[in-house]
């Protein structure tokens, strides 16, 4: 029996939904879809230009995976993009949405899951708010 699958963790939602050959109605094309944690892998390794295992770590996945989630979603990005395909994003099976806090007092950062309450740095007790909401998936 296959292990489980571990949680992905996304720093933020595409701002689009898709991507899509221009002058064609979406009805009549086919679909690729990327899953929220490939998008993820092309962000880091191909926008922001970290290193694989930098990347897993922010992921919170293996190198290996990292490498195996980033092939996956080269290669479906270039299947859409040589055969005219749409591009579609969706959110994958396992998704875990994060918030990004900063102490407005000593500026300590950190991530905490979204449905957690926090109110307080846990670094020196001052009230904080949230920064930035990810998805990690």
């Amino acid at each position: 029996m296959p292990r489980p699958r571990r949680c992905r963790w996304v720093l933020a939602e595409p701002r689009v939904m898709c991507f899509k050959p221009r002058g064609l109605p979406m009805r009549s094309l086919d679909r690729v879809v990327l899953t929220f944690d490939e998008v993820e892998a092309l962000r880091l390794a191909d926008c922001e230009g970290w290193y694989q295992e930098r990347s897993a770590d922010s992921m919170k996945v293996s190198r290996p995976t990292f490498g195996r989630i980033l092939a996956a979603a080269r290669g479906k990005v270039a299947d859409a993009l040589l055969h005219g395909k749409a591009l579609v994003f969706e959110t994958g099976a396992s998704v875990q949405r994060l918030v990004r806090l900063r102490c407005p007092g000593c500026g300590f950062e950190w991530e905490m899951d979204a449905d957690e309450e926090v109110n307080n740095c846990p670094a020196c007790g001052r009230a904080v708010k949230a920064i930035d909401t990810e998805v990690r998936g």
